[in-house]
């Protein structure tokens, strides 16, 4: 019997408007889902997201991410390299349900994008590979999304190829991810035999196609599988049960717990981050992307679902909630901008209460500063709709703000209010850039500010004593791409030289240190007086700087001076000129004139007591460590640990699956540069790795009095 109960595509109502003006709100706020495809590169999200769009009725024909035809991978650079470079938005609809997908980036150079992405997002698709399971990258994107208390469910992709493993698979995301992993559903054959899926839930086998036109066929759970079924399905209710208070009194009493009831527990479980629901299909082959989406509307949630936003009320101070409702006053967040170069500046946003129409003035709380709405736009990938209002739980896009970044609240003017900002990684690797023509250097500026406030890890600065520009970010393939973005968007052509590790510097003991800037000019003078004492801080813990001044030594208006210079001073330290990190100061004492004090002489009364403190606090050099997965047939294992420990790595757990082997270990940014062409040499080819960046540690001195001597030497 063929039928498509329960996973037929709802055709979209149609918008109402004027022109190409029209409205969003078709859909009840409980029947909207923001989610986001999240995996490890290669696991196959961009072709689950082609394939979403097309049983939707999004789009007319499927998109294939090897032949370069992926609506979502709309840029150069994606097509030609056949991943994922930044993320892309777009809406469909399912069984009367209106949803919105951004489909992430897999590879760890831009992590910055899965980070805002998770940051706005209420759901989240967590798409895996079924032969090499759980990956080091699946493991840092269930992290973000445990940050963003995202509630999830995985999509076990990739079920027909050799090797793929379902329960295998399960198994990983219980042990790596940490989490309970509830299957609802077996794969319905193996490898090349895999065929369809069984649903636990409904008790029914679906049989899919190769052809993507072809519906499934619902079909009675096989014969010789149906004591195994009921078994698993047992288990999945006895497992439920466990941790859900409804379904136990139902599994006490004894009775037939009906689908709809144990639909209902999925659904609790999933939105409280108690449980994974895990369903399998291969993309690729057309199988399981349908029960997907009824999956995404079961289980996950609702902008109704989700709390209430915590805001803090600009006038009052305290920390309080916008409700999710068309009616309360207008709150989003800026979470990407793009330099679009046919419409201009696009800044993307999410809605999280209230309305807001083309043309109206809004307050960017961050900045301060009133700024009015340009046209508002839907995005399909970079194709766009032309919308007249968007209303809560949106996500959107919108022309004419120019004073406006990411992680920037737009708000209601009359009701001020502050969203938490989204926080990204440092940048870890720099490289040195020169135009290569005078008409090059005087576009290399504006394409570099137009990069920098599109990704918040592209940092752009000059070095003091070279007067050469630093480009910094997140890896050697994140420069590369950028680079190529400056060539064929802004027509820039640039000279690269070899990347450059992005070292830290910090203090390993406390000091006390006095700051004087006094300086007499004939008439009035400079007077400036700090005592501060120097902290070394937990790896990672920032700068942080704390006014303890008592009985007005230093009037309190000179204090954002005194915090000011000493964060000026950070920026170049005293071993080699690196950033310094890590570090607390506390303004304890001081003196000040009534005549002669002002803002700047306290300013640089804080940059000499920084600079000398640090010299005096046994100041040392941190090096980004790197954490490398790499997967291997058995036989080169030893080749590959002895190259690693030759590169100052340090190996944390191997694991052999069968005739594969995973060896995991932290190794230093500095001794991995090239590794893909050593990796192949070892291996012939056959080892494949990826690398995220793991932490900040001190650099052995022999190697940091190296350092030292090439920086002075510069």
């Amino acid at each position: 019997m063929v039928t498509t109960a329960g996973i037929k595509s709802q055709q979209p109502k149609k918008a109402v408007g004027i022109g190409n003006n029209v409205m969003t709100r078709t859909f009840p706020l409980d029947k909207v889902r923001n989610i986001g495809i999240i995996a490890h590169i290669d696991a196959g999200k961009t072709t689950v997201t082609e394939r979403i769009l097309f049983y939707t009725g999004r789009t007319y024909k499927v998109g294939a991410v090897d032949e370069g035809t992926a609506v979502m991978d709309w840029m150069e650079q994606e097509r030609e390299r056949g991943i994922t470079i930044t993320a892309a938005a777009t809406t469909c609809h399912w069984q009367e349900h209106r949803i919105n997908i951004i489909d992430t980036p897999g590879h760890v150079d831009f992590t910055a994008e899965v980070e805002r992405s998770l940051r706005v997002l209420d759901g989240g698709v967590v798409v895996l590979d079924a032969v090499a399971g759980v990956e080091a990258q699946s493991e840092t994107v269930w992290r973000q999304a445990d940050r963003y208390g995202v509630p999830r469910i995985c999509f076990i992709n990739k079920m027909d190829r050799v090797g793929a493993d379902f329960h295998h698979t399960v198994n990983m995301i219980e042990e790596r991810l940490r989490t309970k992993a509830i299957p609802v559903q077996l794969p319905w054959g193996r490898e090349s035999q895999f065929k369809g899926v069984i649903d636990l839930v409904d008790s029914k086998a679906w049989l899919f196609s190769d052809d993507v036109s072809v519906p499934p066929v619902e079909s009675p759970v096989p014969e010789e599988e149906r004591e195994e079924i009921a078994k698993h399905r047992q288990s999945l209710i006895e497992r439920l049960a466990e941790n859900d208070d409804q379904l136990m009194l139902l599994y006490i009493e004894g009775g037939e717990i009906q689908s709809g009831q144990i639909k209902a527990a999925i659904r609790r479980l999933t939105l409280a981050n108690r449980i994974v629901p895990v369903l399998c299909g291969t993309a690729l082959r057309n199988k399981g992307v349908q029960l997907l989406l009824d999956a995404v509307v079961d289980y996950l949630p609702s902008p109704l679902d989700i709390p209430p936003v915590q805001v803090i009320d600009l006038k009052t101070g305290e920390v309080d909630v916008r409700q999710v409702s068309d009616e309360a006053p207008f709150s989003a967040l800026a979470f990407k901008v793009v330099a679009d170069p046919f419409m201009g500046r696009l800044v993307y946003f999410r809605v999280y209460s209230g309305k807001v129409k083309a043309g109206m003035q809004v307050l960017n709380s961050s900045k301060g500063r009133k700024e009015r709405l340009g046209r508002l736009i839907l995005m399909h990938a970079n194709r766009r709709e032309e919308i007249e209002e968007t209303d809560t739980g949106s996500i959107a896009a919108t022309l004419g703000l120019k004073d406006t970044f990411t992680g920037d609240t737009l708000c209601d003017p009359t009701r001020p209010v502050l969203l938490e900002a989204i926080r990204f990684p440092e940048p870890v690797l720099s490289m040195v850039v020169e135009p290569k023509s005078k008409a090059d250097q005087d576009k290399l500026g504006e394409a570099m500010n137009k990069l920098s406030e599109e990704d918040p890890t592209f940092k752009v600065r000059t070095d003091q004593e070279t007067g050469q520009t630093l480009i910094s970010g997140m890896g050697e393939l994140h420069l590369e791409v950028l680079i190529d973005r400056m060539l064929r968007e802004f027509n820039v052509t640039v000279r690269v030289g070899k990347p450059q590790v992005a070292y830290k510097e910090t203090i390993t003991i406390p000091v006390e240190i006095e700051g004087r800037f006094i300086h007499q000019f004939g008439g009035r003078g400079q007077y400036g007086h700090v005592w501060i004492k120097l902290e070394p801080g937990e790896r990672g813990s920032g700068f942080r700087f704390v006014d303890q001044v008592r009985g007005g030594d230093i009037p309190k208006e000179y204090v954002p001076a005194v915090e000011a210079g000493v964060r000026e001073a950070l920026e170049s330290g005293v071993v080699a000129g690196y950033p310094i990190v890590d570090i607390k100061a506390t303004l304890f004492d001081g003196s000040f004139h009534e005549v002669d004090s002002s803002d700047l002489a306290f300013k640089m009364a804080g940059s000499i007591a920084l600079k000398g403190g640090v010299s005096k606090a046994n100041p040392i050099l941190l090096e980004p460590i790197m954490k490398l997965e790499v997967v291997m047939p058995a036989q080169f294992l030893g080749d590959v640990i002895g190259d690693l420990n030759s590169r100052r790595g340090h190996v944390e757990g191997i694991e052999t699956h069968g005739e594969t082997c995973v060896v995991r270990a932290l190794v230093p940014l500095a001794e991995i540069f090239g590794y893909a062409t050593i990796l192949r040499s070892l291996s012939q080819g056959r080892a494949t790795h990826s690398l995220e960046f793991h932490c900040y540690r001190e650099l052995p001195a022999g190697l940091a009095g190296q350092i030292e001597v090439k920086v002075r030497g510069r």
